[in-house]
């Protein structure tokens, strides 16, 4: 299964991801917001697919730094444009695979999602 995983190379929750998937040896591509941007198809398909309450971090330092017209939109469908501007307020790790959607990673319960894969 094609999985992909984008975050921050320097955020810890990304690192702990990423060696979780190396220690098994599972293949994986890994995207970084900041190097390699996004694209608002995509994180539209991350909104539509776990919405903007999953997907948007409101304890980063962005979310802090924003007004609150920024804030209300970013907690919409319509977010797509502030996670754009403000790629640091995405959760992270996002995880795909395949189709499906995961923000996050707690290793755990990533266990039980791989093998359910």
């Amino acid at each position: 299964m094609k999985t992909e995983l984008y975050g921050i190379k320097n955020c810890d929750t990304v690192k702990k991801a990423r060696k979780w998937f190396e220690a098994r040896g599972l293949d994986y591509r890994f995207h970084d917001f900041r190097e390699d941007g996004l694209e608002q198809t995509l994180v539209q398909r991350w909104l539509d697919q776990v919405g903007a309450d999953v997907l948007v971090n409101r304890r980063s330092t962005t979310w802090k730094q924003l007004d609150g017209a920024e804030r209300e939109k970013a907690l919409t469908a319509d977010g797509v444009d502030v996670l754009l501007q403000h790629p640091t307020l995405i959760k992270r790790p996002v995880i795909c695979m395949g189709d499906r959607v995961h923000v996050g990673f707690q290793e755990a319960s990533f266990q039980k999602i791989w093998d359910d894969a």
